[in-house]
């Protein structure tokens, strides 16, 4: 079942003719434009958009439940719409911060991805199986632990699997116990907290303008788990810097905030959509996941932070382009979800209906 890990053969070939142009674009992006302490705005015409284009993506806006939305292009803010200053909460998007922060400390060799879960440590009150502690960092961050344990937060495929019935690293199964004890397995290997750790070593070099670690929450059923979920409440702007960060290969004003080689690693593709499941035209990566049945130049090796809800950040390091989607929630609902102490839904946005808006994006290009 490994096999299900190898890319197509005519992906790789795809890839090996599109690299040589991603090259040099990004060799000409590190040269590019970087925000300060404030994100420089152009008019969208400025940056090559079709003004008519960017009323017409603004008309589909205004129709769906989104509440801010931005486009840097360049380094630049090219189109903003809502309140991109507005902090709220992230749910699944938080997982691909996570990866960012991983990259250092599996550079530096803090964190080994080879190291199991019996090595580390890792067990449950009621405790994990023999094959469950013999899952690997790595397969956590592919969705692919073949640990089925309930997970402390809500949101998982709700396809239940039984216990101990996949080796790990075979079978892809998007399980909040894998997300949250990535959390917990860097805190106890860095012994920095997550939220600590994305102040240091992201939000002040960046200068994120709406980042505070008291915003930030530890929340689930403790009753089901013992790792809960590191929850991030984040503006879209914010969000947009992390994304430029990654679109400019980890590098900041001559600063490898996260490794090169672990943005290369972690962004490319791991699971394909065809094993993901769920429908999906997505792939997946280290917590990012691959619009991999796109085609096209532009979007060569992209990938996308998603949350429930419509919490979405694209990343197009082939055209310099960072799209950033927020439907935000209170952080009044999002604790008491967080808790199980409600099942409502509010109208929200799903990862295709992005998709549709990034490609009125890009029509919008020359």
């Amino acid at each position: 079942m490994v096999a299900i890990f190898q890319p197509r053969r005519r992906s790789i070939l795809q890839a090996a003719v599109a690299l040589p142009a991603i090259a040099l674009f990004q060799n000409a992006a590190q040269a590019a434009p970087l925000p300060g302490a404030e994100w420089e705005k152009i008019a969208p015409q400025a940056a090559g958009f079709k003004p008519a284009a960017i009323d017409a993506l603004e008309l589909k806006l205004c129709t769906l439940p989104t509440t801010s939305f931005m486009i840097v292009s360049g380094g630049k803010v090219a189109y903003t719409y809502g309140d991109i200053a507005e902090v709220s909460y992230l749910a699944s998007a938080r997982k691909s911060i996570l990866s960012m922060l991983y990259g250092k400390y599996v550079a530096n060799g803090t964190i080994n991805l080879d190291r199991t879960m019996g090595e580390i440590g890792i067990d449950e009150p009621d405790g994990l199986l023999p094959i469950e502690k013999t899952a690997k960092i790595r397969d956590l961050l592919i969705a692919s632990s073949g640990v089925y344990h309930a997970a402390g937060s809500p949101g998982d495929d709700p396809n239940k699997i039984e216990r101990g019935s996949k080796q790990p690293g075979t079978f892809f199964h998007y399980n909040n116990w894998d997300f949250n004890v990535l959390g917990a397995i860097f805190e106890k290997l860095t012994g920095k907290t997550v939220f600590n750790a994305l102040n240091d070593d992201l939000a002040k070099p960046l200068q994120l303008q709406d980042y505070t670690v008291g915003r930030q929450r530890m929340m689930g059923f403790e009753s089901q788990s013992k790792y809960l979920a590191y929850h991030l409440f984040l503006s879209a702007r914010d969000m947009a810097r992390l994304g430029l960060l990654m679109a400019r290969g980890g590098n900041w004003n001559g600063q490898q905030l996260v490794p090169a080689d672990w943005v290369k690693e972690s962004t490319r593709l791991h699971v394909k959509p065809e094993n993901v499941g769920r429908g999906a035209d997505l792939g997946y990566a280290y917590l990012w996941w691959i619009p991999a049945n796109r085609t096209g130049p532009e979007w060569a090796g992209s990938y996308m932070m998603s949350g429930q809800f419509g919490q979405f950040v694209l990343v197009m390091p082939a055209i310099d382009t960072v799209i950033v989607h927020r439907r935000a929630v209170t952080d009044e609902y999002a604790v008491q979800r967080n808790l199980g102490r409600t099942s409502f839904e509010p109208s929200r946005v799903l990862g295709p209906d992005f998709l549709k808006l990034a490609d009125m994006v890009l029509a919008a290009r020359p």
